[in-house]
């Protein structure tokens, strides 16, 4: 039976590639990095936990299972990391060695890490092809020719803003920006544009310039719409081809109920 390695971070996402690696008959292990990860995966039989600065314990104990192929999924925030890091001799070293501690840096050092030691990260919609946006409209409610302009400001803004690593998610309004992602995440950055501006905003998220498919590829998902909802936005945007759409049903249901749309685009 095919072996591959799950490092696991918060949010659901962890939790469908296991389930489609059941129906492929491929052996998981998942490693949890946080006391928060989803309870089932956590009742799985091969689940373990490491800190996420113990790098070397975590390549010594794939290795000792046979596996040298690994993918890296959920959310692994930056005010946590560097909150409740507890370093190996290995995550010292790699961390003295780190130019700056921007999230792209300190991703591609680890898979370095990795690398070295012999195993794969692969991508992370590996076994999850079917949940990446596509290019449409997927409620019954549309964007407006006005709600097209703010998207396309939006997009701007968002590639912009990826660009220097601080972030993906931008909210706009009435063709301004409102609110830019910084280190608390997009459902606090969606949070506070509602306080700044009101109802009828759009949330958009897109995926960096040079996005690597092994790391932190950006999703929606429920928890996304529903802060949306909380702020009366009018949408959200999402890149098609290049971020995930989760819980997909659910949210797009739940987005009709509050006249709210859900929108991939090309870009």
């Amino acid at each position: 039976m095919k072996k591959v390695g799950i490092i696991v971070g918060n949010g659901k996402l962890p939790l469908y590639f296991l389930e489609e690696a059941e129906k492929q008959n491929i052996d998981v292990f998942p490693l949890g990095l946080f006391d928060t990860i989803d309870d089932r995966i956590k009742a799985h039989k091969n689940f373990v936990s490491f800190n996420i600065g113990e790098v070397g314990s975590i390549v010594k104990y794939f290795l000792l299972n046979g596996i040298d192929e690994i993918v890296m999924l959920g959310k692994v925030e930056k005010d946590i990391i560097f909150k409740d890091m507890k370093l190996d001799r290995f995550g010292e070293e790699l961390l003295k060695r780190l130019p700056d501690r921007k999230d792209e840096t300190l991703l591609f050092a680890v898979i370095g890490f990795f690398r070295l030691n012999g195993i794969k990260v692969l991508p992370q919609n590996h076994l999850l092809k079917n949940f990446m946006f596509r290019d449409e409209c997927y409620t019954k409610i549309v964007p407006s020719d006005e709600d097209r302009k703010t998207i396309k400001i939006g997009i701007e803004a968002a590639k912009a803003l990826s660009e220097v690593d601080a972030g993906q998610t931008v909210v706009c309004k009435d063709s301004s920006v409102v609110a830019l992602e910084g280190i608390e995440g997009t459902d606090k950055t969606i949070k506070r544009a509602g306080e700044l501006a009101g109802s009828g905003c759009i949330v958009v998220k897109m995926s960096r310039p040079q996005q690597d498919m092994r790391v932190d590829i950006p999703a929606v998902g429920i928890e996304t719409i529903k802060r949306a909802v909380e702020i009366g936005a009018r949408g959200i945007v999402g890149e098609a081809g290049r971020m995930l759409f989760l819980n997909r049903d659910e949210a797009i249901r739940l987005a009709e109920e509050n006249s709210l749309f859900i929108l991939g685009i090309k870009v």
